[in-house]
C-alpha cells in the first residue's frame, strides 16, 4: 500500500476529505467536552444551598436544596390515576364490598375504611377518617408524619408511644416527607423509626450494614409492615420473631395471646393486619432478584446531566416505561393485563374467603344465642381468627397480591380452608341446639345496611368529627408555625 503522503500528492481531493473529516471529528469531540463540562457544572448546583436541621420536618425546607425531588413528591397531591384493583384515586372500600363492614365488626375499621391516597395526604387522611372518633394512641402517628423523628427526638420513643393521638396532634402537622428517610447532612438513606430497627435486631440482625440497594426497600419497611401496638405503653411493635410470613406472625401473635379485638357477632379474639407490604414482597420474585420497593415506585428520571430518584411514589402501573420496561421488554398493554390476570385470580381467591368467614361469623353468633358453651366455641373461634387473620394479611398489603401472588393464594387458600373447617364444627353445634337449617344472612348488600345489622350509628360519627375538624383541627394549624423552634440546628 503506497504512503499517505504519496496518495495526497497524486490526488490532493483525498486530503482534503481527511482534513474535512479531522475538522469534524475535533468539532464533535468539543461538543461532547462543552456537554460535559455544562452537566457537570449543572451537578454542582445540586450542592446544598442552605444548612438543613437535624429533625427540619417540612419539606418545602428540604425542596430549597432538592427541587427536582421535592417537586416529583408533589406530584403524590395526583388523586386521578385508577388501575382495576387500585391507584392514588379515592376508593370507600366498605362502599365497594360491604362484606368487610360484618368481618371488622366491632372494630373502627367498620366505621370507615378507604383507598390510601399519595404521602401528601397522611396528615389529612387520618385526620378526617372516621376510625379516630374514638380515643387512639399517639403510636397512630407514627408512619404519617416526617413531625414523628422530631418529636422522638424531643421527648423520647417511649415516651411519644404512650402520649394520646389527641394530644400530639398541634406538633404532628407535615405530611410524610424527606426527612422520613434522608439524612440532611448527607442525603444518605436512614431509618427513622425504631421499631424497624428493634425488629431486625431481635432476629440478631445489624441493619446499619445494608446496602443501598436494601436501604431502597428498607426505608418503606419502616411503615409499610404488619405491625402491633404492644403493652400498655403502646409501643409500636413488628411481630417479626418468628419470621416473616403469615403464618409465623399468627404463631407469634398466639404466643403472647394477643389481641386486636374482640368480634361483635361471632365473640372471636381478633386479629386485625395493618398492611404488610414488605413482608408480602420477601417472599415474591422481585425481592429474590434483588428488585427494591423504589425501583419500581420511585424509578430514576433524568433532566438534562442530572439524574434523580421520582419522589412521585406510586403505583407502576401509572408510569410503566420508566419502571416496568427498564427490565421487561413487553408492551405496556401486555405488562398491564399480566399484572391484572394475578390480581384477578387474588381477588377471587380473596372473595371466596370473605363469604366463607362472613358466614361463620353470623353462624357463632347463632350458636351462642342458642346457649353453647366456652368449650364448646373454643375450637371454632380458634379457626375463625386464624381465617380471618390470613385473609386480612392479603387484604391488607397492597396491590392485591402482585408483590407475591403465589404466596398470597396459598394464604388465602388456607384462610379458605380454615373459615370452611370452622363452619363444619359450627354445624355440629347448631344441631345439637335443635338448628338444622342454614342460618339466614341479613340483607348486607350495601356499606349502609351492613353498618345498621352492627348497630353503627354512622350520622352521629360524622358529626363527632366535624366537630373535630372545625374546632380542634383548625386549632392546630394556626400553631404551626410555634411548632420547629426546639428544632437542633
Amino acid at each position: 500500500m503506497k504512503p499517505i503522503q504519496d496518495i495526497i500528492k497524486n490526488k490532493p481531493i483525498v486530503g482534503w476529505l481527511i482534513f474535512g473529516a479531522t475538522v469534524i471529528v475535533v468539532f464533535l469531540i468539543g461538543l461532547l467536552a462543552s456537554s460535559i463540562i455544562e452537566r457537570r457544572n449543572e451537578s454542582d448546583l445540586l450542592q446544598i444551598v442552605k444548612p438543613i436541621a437535624d429533625w427540619e420536618p417540612r419539606n418545602e425546607v428540604w425542596g430549597e436544596n432538592y427541587p427536582r425531588e421535592y417537586e416529583s413528591y408533589l406530584g403524590t397531591l395526583d388523586t386521578n390515576f385508577r388501575s382495576k384493583h387500585g391507584g392514588s384515586a379515592s376508593i370507600d372500600y366498605l362502599e365497594q364490598d360491604p362484606k368487610l363492614v360484618i368481618l371488622w365488626a366491632g372494630y373502627a375499621f367498620s366505621k370507615d375504611y378507604s383507598q390510601g391516597r399519595g404521602h401528601y395526604y397522611a396528615i389529612n387522611d387520618i385526620r378526617n377518617t372516621l376510625r379516630t372518633v374514638q380515643p387512639q394512641p399517639a403510636t397512630c402517628w407514627s408512619c404519617k408524619s416526617t413531625d414523628v423523628p422530631r418529636m422522638m427526638n424531643k421527648v423520647g420513643v417511649a415516651e411519644f408511644y404512650k402520649d394520646k393521638w389527641l394530644n400530639m396532634g398541634a406538633e404532628i402537622l407535615n405530611p410524610i416527607g424527606c426527612q422520613d428517610c434522608h439524612d440532611p447532612k448527607t442525603m444518605n438513606l436512614r431509618i427513622t423509626r425504631p421499631a424497624l430497627i428493634e425488629a431486625f435486631s431481635r432476629q440478631g440482625k445489624d441493619i446499619s450494614k445494608a446496602t443501598h440497594q436494601e436501604m431502597r426497600s428498607l426505608v418503606c419497611a419502616q411503615c409499610h409492615v404488619e405491625y402491633y401496638f404492644k403493652g400498655e405503653g403502646k409501643y409500636l411493635t413488628f411481630p417479626w420473631d418468628k419470621g416473616f410470613s403469615a403464618d409465623s406472625m399468627e404463631a407469634y401473635y398466639d404466643n403472647y395471646e394477643f389481641t386486636d379485638w374482640v368480634h361483635g357477632l361471632s365473640k372471636t379474639p381478633m386479629l386485625k393486619a395493618q398492611h404488610p407490604d414488605y413482608e408480602m414482597y420477601k417472599t415474591g420474585v422481585h425481592a429474590d432478584r434483588n428488585v427494591s420497593c423504589a425501583d419500581c415506585h420511585m424509578p430514576y428520571r433524568s433532566e438534562g446531566g442530572v439524574k434523580f430518584t421520582d419522589h412521585k411514589i406510586q403505583s407502576p402501573l401509572n408510569n410503566i416505561a420508566n419502571s416496568c420496561q427498564v427490565c421487561h421488554r413487553e408492551s405496556e398493554e401486555k405488562l398491564r393485563n399480566n399484572v391484572y390476570e394475578r390480581q384477578d385470580k387474588v381477588e377471587q381467591l380473596k372473595q371466596l374467603a370473605e363469604t366463607a368467614l362472613v358466614k361463620a361469623h353470623f353462624e357463632a353468633k347463632v350458636a351462642w344465642d342458642n346457649k353453647a358453651t366456652d368449650d364448646e366455641m373454643k375450637p371454632i373461634l380458634r379457626l375463625i381468627r386464624h381465617s380471618q387473620w390470613r385473609w386480612d394479611w392479603v387484604a391488607a398489603a397492597n396491590a392485591v397480591g402482585f408483590h407475591s401472588p403465589v404466596e398470597a393464594s396459598r394464604i388465602l387458600g388456607t384462610s379458605i380452608q380454615k373459615a370452611e373447617e370452622a363452619r363444619v364444627l359450627l354445624a355440629r353445634v347448631l344441631a345439637k341446639y335443635g338448628i338444622n337449617q342454614p342460618v339466614v344472612i341479613p340483607d348486607i348488600s350495601t356499606k349502609d345496611k351492613a353498618q345498621k345489622v352492627i348497630n353503627i350509628n354512622i350520622q352521629d360519627l360524622k358529626k363527632q368529627k366535624s366537630e373535630f375538624i372545625n374546632t380542634t383541627a383548625i386549632k392546630w394549624d394556626k400553631g404551626k408555625s410555634d411548632n420547629y423552634k426546639t428544632t437542633k440546628k
